[in-house]
């Protein structure tokens, strides 16, 4: 489908990639990986048409329609959810909002029948009349529920309206999908959706991503942007990391045997040459020496920093008691009723969706914010260490240099100890002389875990800690929290971090808490998906099922009320599938005589519109309708 043919790109000295060429076919999945700042937004916008290559050329189908995702959501404040996310078919979107400006003067003398009809004959051949469904139902999916659709985008929050732009790009049926860090935002129930929507996407899709489990269930190939090059790998990324080592070793290995040849012909040239026996057979050496042409190999842009974590004391055994814990925004309650104990040694994961209180619990816990009830006490000799979300805010925004701020944290240590330990976190030589507000969000992050370094909690609270790093830093940091001796409490998304340290899984649900003794992989066999999505709780429905049904083979008798309940249920389930039918058959029915030929020409503007709103009222009926046998399906579930 896209075609690279020697591709480069540099910025003046400095060279990003040079000499890629690949063929990106359709039906494959790409995750683009490598260090910050080593070209793989750059390579995305260049895929795009955003921007221009050094030299090389990208060559596209001249019909290929190009998914991207953005971060302009402040240009659609005012604009109703449901229409956002519909924008992302731009030319079905204008045809609609044509037609509808069209229809408004359907009843002036000077009305464009012929118009009309070219406008409603485009969108029925580009299935305009399911847009609005189908940028529905991908909005559902990304956690953004049916009764919000049609408020302004303003109503959100930032990483809400994110979501948003996600679902304009999924929504535009794009021939290629360009996602750069789309899992950023998402909790661990949207993320496995959007999983399940790239691998059913027929097209070429291209993914930027920090998210290790991400890239293994998602794609199907590699494309790592190192070594000022773009290499094709085929497999996940797990297979990727294997490979790429083997790769390597190989080059090395065999610029090492060329090497060794190369000397073994220059002893023989050194030992010979004065010999006039051999004189001739140093010669013909010494040319094919001149012939050796031994490849010099590119240093690699990825860097991995050190975290080293360590307990200033062993803290009590009781870590944190949480009792009661309530907490609402305005009307909106994210904790209710929450209680929790911490004990020494625990390597505790808070799971759940986005907004269901999880950052707020570790707030209140770190004595950020108050509760509204409840009691939070920590226990003996506990000294906690806080990685914030918002952890930008725990680095001064001003003109102080990173040295300056590090060296305050340790008045006693020399110099030579500051300079060491920002090393270790990748801050070398000028670098520390950067201004606190010049740090990228990656740098403040690995700041901050520098600061952890030092001052030496026996208990570290971490809020999305991942957010901000590369892959080579999350793997740098699972590998030093994993070493860490004091007592872990943590919020992430990123299930492979999870996976590698905890050994304990809360999940926050609308319920209440779950505590789950175990490590994720252990949490997930029990759940038996991975991990929140509606397989879950399909799942939790047919184990309750199953409970009810023992119950009963042990003699339980069956309530009367709900067996009633049960019988009411189904004759409204029956009721709603006949209503349904018939709305849709309806439907259909209109879209038949729309197609009929000359149907426009002939049909009066007011009969069209009659026609046109039935249909709109009667999709929103369906759509109403199917909500509720949905609901009404599921409780007969959990009560048969």
């Amino acid at each position: 489908m896209i075609s690279v043919s020697n591709l480069t790109k540099a910025w003046g000295a400095d060279t990003l990639f040079e000499g890629v060429s690949l063929q990106l076919n359709a039906g494959s999945r790409y995750g683009l990986v490598g260090a910050n700042g080593s070209g793989k937004s750059t390579f995305l916008r260049i895929l795009a048409g955003e921007e221009l290559p050094s030299d090389g050329t990208v060559n596209v189908p001249k019909r290929a329609r190009f998914g991207v995702l953005k971060q302009d959501h402040f240009r659609y404040e005012a604009t109703p959810i449901l229409e956002v996310a519909m924008m992302g078919r731009h030319d079905v979107w204008q045809a609609i909002e044509e037609r509808e400006r069209l229809l408004s003067h359907a009843d002036d003398q000077e009305f464009d029948t012929e118009r009309y009809a070219e406008v409603e004959d485009y969108i029925l051949r580009n299935d305009g009349y399911a847009l609005e469904a189908r940028a529905g139902e991908i909005l559902e999916g990304l956690g953004i529920p049916t009764k919000v659709h049609r408020e302004p985008l303003s109503v959100l929050s930032g990483g809400f309206k994110l979501r948003v732009l996600l679902a304009q790009t999924l929504a535009a049926e794009p021939d290629v999908l360009l996602l750069d860090e789309p899992t950023n935002h998402l909790d661990i129930l949207t993320i496995r959706w959007l999983e399940k929507f790239l691998v059913s996407f027929p097209g070429c899709a291209l993914v930027i991503s920090h998210d290790h489990r991400f890239l293994d269930n998602v794609v199907t190939h590699i494309l790592d942007v190192d070594y000022e090059t773009i290499t094709l790998y085929s497999g996940d990324y797990s297979h990727f990391t294997e490979a790429k080592v083997e790769n390597r070793e190989r080059k090395e290995a065999e610029i090492e045997k060329r090497e060794a040849e190369i000397a073994h012909h220059k002893e023989f040239i050194d030992r010979f040459r004065a010999k006039a026996t051999k004189a001739r057979q140093a010669k013909s050496k010494m040319k094919l020496i001149e012939r050796v042409v031994i490849e010099k190999l590119p240093t690699s842009s990825r860097r991995y920093p050190t975290f080293k974590f360590a307990s200033r004391r062993p803290s009590g055994r009781q870590v944190l008691a949480l009792e009661g814990i309530s907490k609402a925004y305005g009307d909106h309650r994210v904790l209710g009723d929450v209680s929790l104990t911490v004990q020494r040694g625990d390597r505790l994961a808070i799971l759940g969706p986005n907004g269901i209180g999880k950052s707020t619990l570790l707030k209140i816990a770190m004595g950020v914010i108050p509760a509204d009830a409840g009691r939070c006490e920590w226990g003996y000799e506990t000294h906690p260490g806080y990685f914030a979300q918002d952890h930008r805010e725990l680095v001064d925004s001003s003109d102080q240099t990173i040295q300056a701020w590090f060296w305050e944290l340790v008045p006693g240590e020399p110099i030579g100890f500051v300079r060491g330990k920002l090393a270790e976190v990748l801050f070398q030589k000028d670098e520390v002389e950067k201004p606190l507000r010049a740090l990228s969000g990656g740098e403040a992050a690995r700041l901050v875990f520098a600061k952890l370094s030092v001052t030496q909690p026996n208990v570290l609270v971490l809020d999305e800690p991942t957010n901000h790093l590369d892959l080579e830093a999350i793997e740098a940091l699972v590998e030093g929290l994993a070493k860490y001796d004091g007592t872990l409490l943590f919020v992430s998304h990123d299930r492979w971090f999870v996976s590698k340290l905890a050994n304990r899984i809360v999940e926050i649900g609308a319920d209440g808490i779950r505590d789950f003794q175990g490590s994720y992989d252990e949490y997930v066999e029990r759940c038996g998906d991975d991990h929140l999505d509606a397989e879950v709780v399909l799942a939790r429905a047919r184990q309750e099922k199953r409970r009810e049904s023992a119950a009963r083979k042990a003699g339980v008798r069956p309530d009367p009320d709900a067996q009633k309940r049960s019988r009411e249920l189904a004759r409204r389930r029956d009721q709603l599938t006949a209503e349904i039918d018939r709305a849709e058959k309806r439907v259909h029915e209109i879209n038949e005589l729309f197609c009929n030929p000359g149907f426009f020409d002939k049909t009066a503007p007011k009969e069209i519109q009659k026609l046109e709103n039935e249909q709109k009222r009667l999709a929103g009926e369906v759509e109403a309708k199917m909500a509720e046998w949905e609901r009404l399906e599921s409780e007969l579930a959990a009560s048969s």
